[in-house]
């Protein structure tokens, strides 16, 4: 970046503004809105308003600071001492006006690292609205009681999101449509200075070493008493901690004579000091305040060269945890030990090696380009209209880094239910591949932008009998109660679906009370078969070939684009017909849906520290060096042996999702359309589902189709004969498990997926019972 921008006063006025509103200081830590927003500063004119200074003058007034360095204008804010929250509150917003109005400002980007300013800009025009969440300043000391309510008005109002960690994205996902991770990037260059023999700063030089050292805000974040006690167990150690105080003073810091307390020092020197340390400190608290935290300074730490000691803050765990130069301990008794480790493996070669690896695409220019263009991609849909926005980003494959005993392939049920179990069960590491960009598979669900929850491939109605597969679920989501209805439009009536007396009644305009007279009548209707082949024969054996020709026929061929004729008898048999009122679509003893929806669910069930995820990554395209001893294939088992003997045929769906400017569109949650003269089988209104409060709702129409995503393996026997050959393939490989819908070529329901993941893994487990490791498989 130039120190000195060439651009006239006409061509400066001409740039995109962005206003950046920050809690921290610009000159207080180099830290993320430096580093973010030096980087702006060369495409646009960038205001940085910090947080208001108390003021014994009688009226507001602004400060302008300019930096050496860099374009960036810091604002200071200076509202009188005396004035009443609500009046400040006001001041402020026209001190903002006034910036603007002197400074020629027009839509500008409205940027945020604090909800708390939001109330005195969310009356601007924006050209966008960005909330970087760069930690959870709800869990700090002193956080004002409000914050959480202006962290609710920021978020419904930010056209993007970025966090500052992957463990606050997963806390906050729910909450956004277009909410993407940022973890702590570094600048490589600048802290491998800290690599070279050079002048150490004369207030480090003097210490004895070895030298264990920390720089960072020193606040309630820190465990002070760690600290101390790292600096009792070695009194022959320096312990150097450099950085300000924040929300503690000078007298709540522990003393020891070999503890020395430097104070802050400028970014340009930290490589200077890091140079001389044999290890470097991370001695985080465990507490609400570092629940969701991604230091900076691991990345940092590394590219010095230096071993690093952490206690177990969730981030480094996931990020860094796997390094050889990496330790993490929990207790003081641990860090002093792994402290020791650390200074004893300080000689060995290679140690590096693994970090630099991770850190080669790990820089702020990097993660400022990324921002940039969702930044500019957000822009665009306030110019040119809303779309949904969809991306779940996830922690990168540590290739080179982590060596991966399980792959497997597919994100959906059985994919993640035995990632799950093999990663917290077992102890493997678990690498996840998934050529869509997001988990959940087909069950995947998102905001539409309307802020409706939808599922993109179709609706997906949880229900089992099996008690051990609703607890292990339940692990991952609390559940909402629901009883799924459909109905069926035939004619210009809607009747219940699967048929009940009701439905009969209504049809035939009869006014059967009691099950022997259903009974009786749907006795007349049948048709009794000798022997029964197809679907067709299972209807018309039943309930007679009228209530088949009105229900199944055209329902069937839209389906599966076949007669049902030509299908096993295993498609019609799934759906009952019952002589009772009962119009519930399923009866199975558990029915619900998960309360904050399937997705949420998912990133729950795959927050583990063993857990990798590739999403955006076809299985067949890894390199080989992330594959593990183990395979779990959850794909199409044909497309696994490159369809060696021709493609397993499936049906497909395509979807066409609406909002409507109504609150409730059908009366329940989905409605059959039988009748070939309508090109889609069903409606869905998703509210009814998922239990959402909105003044739109949102639809989607259902269309089966030949070609796209593979949904439903055709029951034919022709076709399970092709399966047969392939899963005589399947057999030949001892260590490749195939499951799931696509892999078993078998039409499974949800709950019937998760069993069938959970019993691999019970089979896996005890087929090894005895043994120390669980690789190889068979």
């Amino acid at each position: 970046m130039n120190d000195a921008n060439p651009l006239t006063p006409f061509a400066l006025a001409a740039r995109p503004v962005l206003i950046c509103f920050s809690h921290l200081r610009w000159d207080f830590v180099c830290q993320r809105p430096q580093h973010l927003m030096s980087r702006f500063a060369e495409s646009h004119r960038l205001f940085f308003w910090e947080e208001a200074i108390p003021t014994d003058h009688h009226l507001p007034y602004l400060e302008f600071h300019a930096f050496p360095g860099t374009a960036v204008q810091a604002i200071r804010p200076r509202v009188p001492a005396a004035w009443a929250p609500e009046d400040q509150a006001r001041a402020l917003t026209q001190l903002l006006d006034q910036m603007m109005g002197v400074a020629g400002i027009h839509r500008p980007v409205l940027w945020f690292y604090t909800p708390m300013m939001w109330p005195i800009a969310a009356h601007v025009e924006a050209a966008v609205v960005v909330y970087d969440c760069m930690d959870e300043l709800s869990a700090f000391r002193f956080a004002p009681p409000d914050l959480a309510a202006n962290e609710t008005a920021l978020m419904a109002a930010a056209d993007v999101v970025f966090t500052g960690g992957h463990s606050i994205y997963e806390a906050k996902a729910g909450r956004h449509a277009n909410i993407h991770p940022f973890p702590s990037s570094v600048d490589t260059t600048h802290f491998a200075r800290a690599r070279s023999a050079g002048q150490e700063p004369a207030d480090q030089a003097g210490l004895p070493g070895p030298r264990l050292g920390y720089y960072g805000v020193i606040d309630e974040r820190l465990d002070l008493s760690l600290v101390a006690a790292l600096a009792a167990a070695h009194p022959d150690w320096s312990v150097v901690m450099i950085g300000p105080l924040a929300k503690i003073g000078p007298e709540d810091l522990p003393r020891a004579p070999n503890l020395h307390w430097l104070g802050q020092r400028g970014y340009d020197q930290l490589p200077a000091y890091l140079s001389g340390w044999d290890v470097a400190l991370m001695p985080f608290a465990m507490n609400q305040a570092t629940r969701f935290i991604s230091p900076t300074k691991t990345p940092e730490y590394l590219a010095g060269g230096v071993q690093v000691v952490s206690t177990p803050v969730r981030d480094v765990v996931r990020h860094y945890g796997d390094l050889a130069s990496v330790r993490i301990a929990a207790d003081a008794e641990g860090f002093v030990r792994a402290c020791e480790e650390a200074l004893a493996a300080k000689g060995r070669p290679g140690w590096r090696d693994q970090a630099d690896r991770l850190l080669a695409d790990l820089s702020w220019d990097n993660t400022f380009r990324q921002m940039r263009t969702l930044l500019d991609a957000a822009a665009a849909r306030r110019r040119h209209g809303p779309q949904v926005v969809i991306s779940l980003s996830a922690p990168r494959i540590r290739r080179g880094v982590r060596k991966y005993d399980v792959t497997i392939c597919g994100a959906g049920f059985a994919g993640s239910v035995l990632a799950r179990q093999f990663a917290e069960v077992s102890g493997k590491r678990v690498l996840l591949a998934d050529r869509r960009d997001h988990v959940a598979g087909n069950a995947f669900d998102c905001l539409d932008a309307a802020g409706i929850l939808i599922h993109r491939y179709g609706p997906h109605i949880f229900h089992t009998n099996s008690d051990d597969v609703f607890d292990w679920l339940g692990r991952f989501t609390e559940w909402r109660p629901y009883e799924h209805r459909v109905l069926a439009r035939v004619g210009d009536k809607s009747v219940p679906m699967p048929i009940n007396r009701d439905t009969l009644n209504a049809l035939y305009d009869l006014d059967m009370r009691s099950e022997a007279e259903a009974q009786a009548f749907l006795a007349r209707q049948a048709q009794p078969m000798d022997k029964i082949r197809t679907s067709r024969d299972v209807v018309v054996n039943a309930i007679g070939t009228d209530l088949y020709e009105t229900f199944f026929q055209g329902y069937t061929r839209k389906q599966w684009g076949l007669d049902p004729s030509q299908l096993d008898k295993s498609v019609t048999a799934r759906v009952p017909t019952r002589t009772n009122t009962d119009d519930r679509y399923f009866t199975d003893k558990h029915q619900a849906m998960p309360r904050e929806g399937y997705t949420r669910m998912f990133e729950r069930m795959l927050d583990h520290p063993g857990i990798d995820l590739a999403l955006g990554t076809d299985f067949h395209d890894l390199e080989p060096s992330d594959r593990g001893a183990l395979t779990v294939y959850t794909g199409p088992i044909d497309a696994y042996f490159g369809h060696r003997f021709g493609t397993l045929p499936y049906r497909s769906l395509q979807f066409v999702h609406e909002t409507l400017d109504q609150a409730r569109f059908q009366p329940v949650g989905v409605v059959n359309f039988p009748s070939e003269d309508v090109p889609y089988t069903r409606i869905t209104e998703y509210k009814h589902l998922t239990g959402q409060r909105h003044a739109k709702t949102s639809i989607s129409y259902e269309y089966p189709s030949a070609e796209g995503d593979p949904y439903y393996p055709i029951p034919r026997p022709e076709n399970h004969e092709l399966f047969r050959r392939y899963d005589a393939l399947a057999a030949a490989e001892p260590n490749v498990i195939f499951a799931g819908r696509l892999g078993s070529y078998r039409y499974y329901n949800m709950d019937q997926v998760v069993g069938q993941a959970l019993a691999i893994h019970r089979r896996l487990t005890t087929r090894q019972a005895g043994t120390a490791a669980m690789a190889p498989l068979a």
